[in-house]
């Protein structure tokens, strides 16, 4: 069996977002890029899936629509353990479009377990896995919190109310897979990272898909206002501003 991890290139977490050209355009300058924490989970599982399977998984490929400078990104997953690698040579402008973009790429190699973070910390839309099940038509999970590989079939379990919910589903799957789905990510050894400088990367060209949104202008939230500082005797002062300006009590 073959899976594929689907993944995204995204600013780190400690990033200090900024904005350019009239506050249409994110300023890259300076920033430090990372595999999607959710993504990097999912190679995590995945990885850990091949290991225990006894041979039955034989191939872990990772794949990202993005340009060429998504590539040290991509050769951290390969550092981690992914076998190989697959870029799709375009600019990630949209859900719809990295899913269809994604697609392709898997009609193309017909992987038969297919995983993808729940959503990417930049833009944290939900939509790309979702949206793969229809471009596909291959039943999907979301939410999953864990993912066994048993006797050939997938074993899935997800957090609801007031409880979890287990299913199995036969390949070809994806799964949309949530913080828990690993408890932390595989942290690549000096070996993993000189392998990974010549383990394959494919580039593919992209399908000619339109996107169907665009961002137009990004807002700042508001700031924080100045923090008040009370004497600890002025106990009646405090109760009014949490009352009157705070709105807590």
């Amino acid at each position: 069996m073959k899976i594929l991890v689907c993944m995204s290139n995204v600013p780190d977490t400690t990033t200090k977002i900024r904005f350019k050209d009239g506050n249409t355009k994110f300023d890259d300058a300076g920033v430090q890029w990372v595999i999607n924490p959710w993504d990097e989970l999912a190679l995590t599982r995945a990885l850990e899936l091949k290991e225990g399977s006894g041979g039955a998984i034989t191939r872990i490929t990772v794949a990202n629509v993005g340009l060429i400078d998504t590539e040290p990104t991509i050769r951290k997953a390969l550092a981690m353990g992914a076998d190989d690698a697959i870029r799709v040579n375009a600019e990630p402008l949209d859900a719809y479009f990295i899913a269809a973009q994604l697609a392709e790429v898997i009609k193309k190699e017909g992987f038969e377990l297919i995983v993808c973070g729940i959503e990417s910390s930049d833009y944290n839309n939900c939509a790309v896995g979702g949206m793969l099940s229809e471009f596909l038509q291959m039943p999907s999970v979301s939410s999953v919190s864990a993912l066994d590989y048993i006797n050939g079939a997938i074993s899935i379990k997800r957090e609801i109310d007031g409880g979890k919910e287990i299913l199995s589903s036969e390949i070809p799957f994806i799964a949309i897979v949530q913080k828990g789905i690993s408890i932390n990510p595989r942290i690549p050894n000096m070996r993993g990272i000189m392998t990974a400088r010549t383990k394959p990367l494919k580039v593919y060209q992209p399908a000619a898909v339109e996107p169907l949104t665009e961002y137009t202008v990004y807002e700042m939230p508001p700031a924080k206002a100045a923090c008040k500082k009370i004497s600890p005797d002025n106990v009646k002062e405090l109760v009014h501003l949490l009352h009157t300006e705070a709105k807590v009590i």
